[in-house]
């Protein structure tokens, strides 16, 4: 076996390949836009985007201008940015979304003519255009449609709590949607390519598809709603290796703040992960893991650079060299980790950083 790096991520592109194609499948007439924002939910865009490029992506999403540039250089299909400041230089060839009237203001004035999706609030009151002002941005927009200066695509806005599938809220956001689109129609934009629906609305609502839907987290096989399947493959597998076995008598301590000791004479092993690389302190106590098909316990501090694990009386002979898997196949889910931890699937696959290195297996 060639040397391992003691810490990695496994991107498995046959599980984005699936996931993709699943996705496709549940838009139905609806376009896909893969949103691939923040480096492919850190899975790695330039590995990414092409598998889902090949399985029925129609476009992609992302948050920012620089995170557009490093997707346009790997897809001839639109890629559509959301969250850019008014000083920012703007690149060629990408889709742009204006989330205030002071965007689209400068959209019109710039001298590049491009595509344009028009940010509208409709109750999550973070980006979009407020609803009062709706009527005036939408004859801007479409005087300056009439003029050459921009295309208007279509409408966009992000639902607040579409994860609870029971909350009247999403409702609420949908009506106000309707509104807007009507509201632009009649002062004129065509606005044929709609979309407000991420990941568990593209489940759990097919009213609300619209003209294309907007999923993210799924594409990486991570489920957006709590107890629904949908025959996802989760992509990412994070995995330490054992640096050391040590032995440890009842009553020692281990890391910083003498936080655990040991109940009984036994075995830790360390693990070359710590909050530099993603393993967040507030995760002490939730993490659970698997080394060689068995589970241990995360006991003490989490350090800069380590953690360490409890093997008991280590009957498993655990050694160093031996895989630790943090999370993902082998081990506990995604998931699993963000509920002990008390945060969101999302925010687990984004974590592993600093010295994890990146790694592919499956499609190329």
């Amino acid at each position: 076996m060639g040397r391992m790096f003691p810490l990695r991520t496994t991107i498995d592109l046959g599980a984005i390949a699936h996931n993709t194609r699943r996705l496709k499948e549940q838009a139905g007439e609806a376009k896909l836009m893969c949103v691939v924002k923040a480096d492919a939910y850190n899975h790695g865009v330039e590995k990414c985007v092409p598998v889902m490029d090949r399985n029925g992506a129609d476009a992609f999403g992302v948050a920012t201008l620089a995170e557009a540039r490093r997707v346009r250089e790997v897809t001839q299909k639109p890629v559509l940015a959301w969250l850019w400041s008014i000083h920012e230089e703007l690149p060629e060839g990408i889709d742009l979304g204006a989330p205030s009237v002071a965007h689209l203001q400068l959209l019109i004035d710039e001298p590049t003519h491009r595509t344009v999706y028009l940010m509208v609030d409709t109750g999550m009151h973070r980006s979009g255009i407020d609803e009062p002002e709706w009527e005036a941005a939408f004859k801007m927009a479409f005087e300056a449609e009439q003029a050459g200066k921009i295309e208007v695509a279509g409408l966009m806005t992000h639902l607040a709590c579409a994860d609870n599938p029971v909350d009247p809220y999403t409702d609420f956001q949908a009506e106000n949607f309707r509104k807007a689109i009507e509201a632009a129609r009649a002062a004129g934009l065509r606005v044929e390519r709609n979309h407000m629906a991420n990941s568990p609305a593209t489940w759990t609502r097919k009213d609300l598809h619209f003209d294309m839907v907007r999923p993210g987290v799924s594409l990486y096989g991570l489920e957006p709603v709590a107890g629904l399947d949908h025959d996802l493959k989760p992509a990412m597998t994070w995995v330490g290796q054992v640096i050391a076995v040590k032995p440890m008598k009842q009553g020692e301590v281990t890391s910083y703040a003498r936080t655990w000791e040991a109940p009984e004479d036994g075995y830790t092993a360390v693990i070359p992960a710590g909050y530099a690389d993603g393993v967040h302190r507030s995760w002490q106590g939730a993490l659970e893991i698997a080394i060689n098909g068995q589970t241990y316990t995360q006991v003490g501090r989490v350090s800069m650079d380590q953690i360490v694990v409890w093997l008991g009386a280590n009957e498993d002979n655990v050694q160093a060299g031996d895989e630790a898997i943090i999370f993902g196949a082998g081990g506990r889910s995604a998931t699993d980790l963000a509920k002990a931890a008390g945060t969101i699937n999302y925010e687990v696959v984004c974590a592993p950083e600093g010295r994890t290195l990146r790694t592919y297996v499956g499609e190329e």
